[in-house]
């Protein structure tokens, strides 16, 4: 009897091998170009190509030499360093700390003019320094041999800096995208129908639900991406194009073309709005179960006892707030009974109280994912507010720049967030804010519904991300998923050429109409008055 159920668990169990081998795509290791962009966006790239490193594929990582954060030695990865003149940590930082003086100064019509003018003209600077470097390379005849007899599968890069999106054009590779901005801002707007009248502009704080100013504001701040890519951004890109491309090309034209498009968002974090079929939404494929964290630091936070743990960060591009607002800060949480690990790198605040453990490095995932915290204190970066969601914690956000004050309006419209703005932070509004979040069990609440919802699907945001790059290796690109209304001229898409015919031809019919109804009654009135004479 035990000898025929043996047999029978051993059979059991082949059949259910097998049908797993059947039912996974076969995929051999690809071999697959990286063009990452450095900085917190790297942080994300990284967790996707250690997941196609270990499912067995072989990577190669272009870098630029002054790389703050991609390493030229990896097991991950070979990589491939090209020289650029300006390091890209020292460049962001004079913009950021211009940026939070400007803010602190108040919220007022030149000081969105003076934000305005120093993004658009960081932003173009940095654009004309990769354009350079990608000249560089194309001038390179032996880089280009390599990259050619390498005999890549495909191009895997974030169009937040379009050179890999240009380099896949070159070297006539499929092409995907791991996304969430592009060089003109937000990618769904050169991809997807985007109707003003209730999708917001990144950088508007508007949300999905306008009234007639808000969507007079959302058109102008339009308008500025129109401007910015037109105008500051466009054209270095298509210098290159015309010089290195046969036949000329544009970033915008080459983004429709991207096989697929890993879009970092989900619609548990954005507002609903129209997309297209090669947009693959992995929105918090970074996050996983927590680890247990080091044993000093979950000593820490199990000191902490029944009133819990608030964590603390602005991000890996902001050093240190300025002095007197560390201080006020610091002064806020001595006076908690929770305990406090606050990522601060620059002077210690004079006013830290015991209960406060600072720190230049925390494990923020592991952290977010531990029963004990109670609020995520953040500047509201993409990473950190997917990492929030999938954790369940609310936030007490304090937007800095770029789009983090966007990013933490969803979660305040959806009761899972407050936010504080720079030129309004002090002792007084922190404490109110953070007291709010805290003890106010609807924002606990909100956002471990939006986390129930995000976890609630089919497929994990990773495997979905694997699935797509390697269906794009075994396929050789996915141009069926693209659709053809990119290349129509705007009057065609909009069908004014059909509607101005059909408007033509009905203007014809009533013409022809009233001119035989006047020559009928006029005929018929000669009739008339020529039989009373």
């Amino acid at each position: 009897m035990g000898k025929m159920w043996w047999h029978h668990v051993c059979g059991a169990f082949l059949l259910l091998t097998v049908s797993l081998i059947s039912f996974t795509p076969p995929c051999d290791g690809g071999n697959i170009l990286v063009f990452p962009v450095d900085g917190s966006h790297w942080i994300n790239m990284k967790i996707l190509l250690e997941e196609l490193h270990a499912r067995g594929h072989n990577l190669t990582v272009i870098r630029a030499a002054t790389s703050w954060y991609i390493p030229e030695k990896s097991p991950l990865y070979t990589s491939i360093t090209i020289q650029m003149e300006v390091g890209m940590e020292d460049f962001f930082e004079v913009y950021l700390q211009e940026q939070m003086k400007a803010q602190r100064e108040g919220a007022s019509g030149l000081t969105f003019l003076k934000l305005t003018k120093d993004f658009l003209s960081m932003i173009s600077e940095a654009h004309s320094l990769w354009c350079e470097a990608l000249g560089q390379m194309f001038d390179d005849d032996k880089m280009l041999k390599m990259l050619v007899d390498a005999k890549y599968d495909l191009v895997l890069t974030d169009p937040a800096i379009a050179p890999g999106v240009i380099l896949a054009k070159y070297l006539k590779l499929p092409l995907v995208l791991n996304v969430r901005w592009i060089t003109s801002g937000e990618g769904h707007f050169v991809l997807a129908p985007s109707p003003l009248s209730y999708i917001p502009v990144p950088g508007s704080g508007l949300t999905d639900k306008m009234n007639f100013l808000q969507r007079v504001k959302n058109m102008l701040f339009y308008s500025i991406i129109l401007f910015q890519q037109k105008f500051l951004v466009g054209p270095s890109y298509d210098a290159v194009c015309d010089k290195y491309i046969e036949g000329g090309c544009d970033v915008v034209s080459l983004l429709q073309e991207a096989d697929i498009w890993l879009f970092r968002s989900d619609y548990v974090f954005e507002f609903p709005r129209p997309t297209m079929p090669n947009v693959v939404y992995i929105g918090g494929f970074q996050c996983k179960p927590a680890s247990p964290l080091p044993p000093e630091l979950e000593d820490f936070v199990q000191s902490a006892g029944e009133h819990g743990v608030i964590v603390m960060t602005l991000g890996t591009l902001v050093n240190a707030l300025p002095t007197d607002v560390a201080d006020e800060i610091a002064s806020v949480f001595a006076k908690l009974p929770q305990k406090v690990i606050w990522r601060h790198i620059g002077g210690r605040p004079t006013t830290l109280g015991n209960n406060t453990l600072i720190v230049d490095w925390m494990p923020q995932k592991d952290l977010l994912g531990h029963p004990q915290i109670k609020v995520f204190v953040a500047h509201g970066g993409t990473n950190g507010v997917q990492e929030a969601i999938y954790y369940g914690v609310p936030v007490l956000g304090i937007p800095l720049f770029f789009d983090q004050y966007d990013n933490l309006l969803r979660l305040q419209e959806r009761g899972a967030g407050k936010i504080i703005q720079l030129h309004n932070l002090n002792g007084g509004s922190f404490e109110r804010g953070l007291n709010e979040v805290l003890y106010q069990d609807s924002y606990r609440q909100n956002m471990q519904r939006l986390s129930r919802l995000h976890r609630d699907q089919p497929v994990a945001p990773m495997d979905q991300a694997i699935f797509w790059v390697e269906y794009v290796i075994r396929n050789r690109g996915a141009p069926h998923l693209r659709t053809e209304a990119y290349k129509m001229p705007w009057y065609s898409y909009y069908s004014l050429d059909v509607l101005l015919v059909l408007l033509t031809a009905l203007t014809v019919i009533f013409i022809t109409i009233v001119t035989v109804f006047r020559f009928l009654c006029c005929r018929s009135r000669r009739k008339t008055k020529a039989k009373q004479q």
